[in-house]
């Protein structure tokens, strides 16, 4: 009775803790996208920094309560627009210290009603935004924001239009200090914080199938994403037919076979072949490479070693079946692991020109931009594209594109074209050396259905092609 509770308890524990990880897997991706980061960050950073400016207020009489309205709206302009036109933290400051400047230049200059009058002039209230728009464009640091300091300080009932200017400066500078080191230290570093890539996938599992060169290709393909890390290795796999009437499982032989190897000569070929491609790796791409034999189902048996190996990555030559992805290439990329399905169509062993294609922001996204990044290096090209239906989309396709571009150290071409995706790259992919796209993994059953994914109607592409995937969590 007491064991069979604590059993019941144990798997619902169990369950709760795969929720978790499920729950921990959706909000990473979702956060991956940089308008739910910039949404959440307002949400969070603009009421501490209003909470912070308020306690000191409470503290300080003479403070001005109308000191908050401008901060408040700064703040937001700041935050929800990191990079956009009034993201400067010195034109923020400056801007609001002006616009309180003018409006009390603007008190003195028109006569005003006695401070603390429930009227304001508005001699003074047009001087005072008048005053603002010309300064702040002489100087150029136009600040929104900076014409509510200018309007409030005529109001200014609880403390001396002094006090006010004095105090929109210290705590504008406050609020700009904060938003230097947010921006600085984790939105344009975002990459290595939120995106798995950009600090895994350099332990690359590389399976040798199919034509031997296309495989040798495929296993440079795979250093070369590797070399790009200083911890990067390779491991090279061969896949051998299990004991006739055995669903064996990944026992990994290196080297030469075990005693109990059912075919030692098969076993001693594989690796010797192994061998012969893993020095060319090693000299060409300058990363550790090693070599593993195992018998067993191929999808069973590359996962394993994927796991045993410590890899994070799969890199596995592209297979068709009847015009669909092969069912080993299927079955890796339903496994844990991040894989590529690399095609090579050109021989080439240099991707120096790398053409991604983006349909919807999120990790995988993020993947092929960071692949294509390590394979271009820092003399090669990378684009990065989007296609949309009409014209009136272009703006926010921008706005995603450089989003992503961002995110990655490297100079990076964004284009968005007005066309469907197969015919943009059927025009274009001539010139580049490899052409990146998503796994649609992403997408319904309902979806792939109706429109089949672009890697599979890129029958005669004029470039290599590589098909990322993300790992299922």
């Amino acid at each position: 009775m007491l064991s069979g509770v604590l059993a019941r308890a144990v798997a619902a524990v169990r369950r709760i803790r795969r929720l978790e990880r499920r729950e921990l897997g959706a909000f990473g991706r979702w956060i991956q996208h940089t308008g739910n980061l910039l949404h959440l960050t307002v949400l969070v950073a603009v009421p501490l920094l209003i909470a912070l400016v308020t306690l000191i207020s409470n503290a300080l009489a003479e403070l001005s309560f109308l000191l908050f309205p401008p901060l408040a709206s700064g703040a937001y302009t700041l935050f929800s627009d990191p990079e956009g036109r009034y993201a400067s933290p010195w034109k923020f400051t400056v801007g609001l210290v002006v616009g309180a400047c003018c409006g009390w230049a603007a008190l003195r200059l028109s006569a005003p009603l006695p401070i603390g009058s429930a009227t304001v002039s508005p001699a003074s209230a047009a001087l005072s935004i008048f005053l603002t728009g010309a300064v702040t464009w002489l100087l150029d640091v136009e600040e929104p924001a900076a014409f509510s300091t200018a309007l409030l300080v005529l109001v200014t009932d609880d403390a001396s239009p002094e006090a006010y200017v004095t105090s929109v400066a210290a705590f504008g500078a406050l609020v700009a200090g904060v938003f230097s080191l947010w921006r600085s230290r984790f939105y344009e570093r975002r990459a290595q914080y939120l995106y798995d890539t950009a600090q895994g996938d350099d332990h690359v599992l590389v399976p040798m199938r199919g034509d031997p060169a296309a495989a040798e290709t495929t296993a440079l393909f795979g250093a070369t994403l590797a070399a790009a890390h200083d911890a990067g290795k390779v491991v090279l796999l061969a896949v051998l037919d299990p004991e006739s009437g055995a669903d064996g499982g990944a026992e990994a032989e290196v080297g030469s076979p075990s005693a109990d190897d059912p075919d030692p000569a098969a076993t001693r070929d594989a690796a010797e072949r192994l061998e012969a491609t893993a020095r060319t790796v090693r000299t060409r791409a300058g990363v550790p490479c090693e070599v593993v034999v195992a018998r067993g189902s191929p999808v069973r048996t590359t996962v394993e070693t994927a796991a045993n190996t410590n890899c994070d990555l799969v890199v596995a030559p592209y297979e068709e079946d009847r015009g669909l992805l092969s069912p080993y290439v299927r079955g890796v990329f339903e496994s844990r692991f991040d894989a590529v399905a690399f095609r090579s169509t050109t021989g080439t062993r240099r991707w120096d020109r790398v053409l991604v294609t983006v349909a919807r922001p999120g990790d995988t996204a993020h993947a092929m931009l960071d692949f294509a990044a390590r394979l271009a290096g820092p003399s090669g090209s990378l684009s990065v594209c989007t296609c949309i239906d009409a014209e009136v989309e272009r703006r926010r396709a921008e706005s995603r594109l450089a989003d992503l571009a961002e995110t990655v150290d490297a100079d990076v071409e964004t284009r968005v074209a007005r066309s469907r995706v197969t015919e943009f790259i059927g025009a274009n992919a001539g010139a580049y050396d490899l052409l990146i796209v998503g796994s649609s993994g992403d997408r319904s059953r309902a979806s792939r259905f109706l429109s089949p994914p672009t890697f599979e109607r890129l029958h005669e592409v004029d470039c290599d092609v590589a098909v990322v995937d993300r790992g299922q969590p």
